[in-house]
């Protein structure tokens, strides 16, 4: 009769210490600098469309009181000179105050308008990859 020294316990494998196995996936640096470029020149495009945007619109809002005539625009450009030329300390504080407000909020109110079509067009150009000159 042979003796059987084997147990339930000795039937169940061990756990053994696996190796890491590690993915070195190396980083992409042209690639990276050049989407940093990227990003850097659209978002440097879109700012300056944006301010162009909101610095002109006053004088097209001007010109088009003045039915395109640029004599009557500098008169009433002329008259608000005069007027801000007369006004009080205070009133002129109050009213370069009012300008940069406005302007700040007209600013960021056509940024926040115009900023989810950016955000396509540059996660569209992201996406093209690089291009290649042939």
């Amino acid at each position: 009769m042979a003796l059987e020294t084997t147990t339930l316990v000795d039937r169940v494998s061990l756990p053994t210490a696996k190796r890491t196995v590690r993915k070195y996936h190396p980083v992409n640096w042209l690639g990276f600098f050049q989407g940093t470029c990227l990003v850097l020149v659209e978002s440097a495009a879109f700012a300056a469309s944006t301010l162009l945007l909101v610095l002109g619109l006053p004088l097209f809002v001007f010109l088009l009181l003045a039915g395109w005539d640029l004599g009557l625009l500098f008169a009433q450009l002329g008259n608000l000179a005069d007027h801000y030329r007369t006004a009080e300390p205070l009133a002129r504080h109050f009213f370069a105050a009012d300008l940069q407000i406005g302007f700040l909020v007209g600013a960021g109110g056509l940024a926040l308008f115009r900023l989810p079509a950016f955000l396509r067009r540059l996660q569209r150009r992201l996406d093209e990859g690089p291009r290649s000159h042939d």
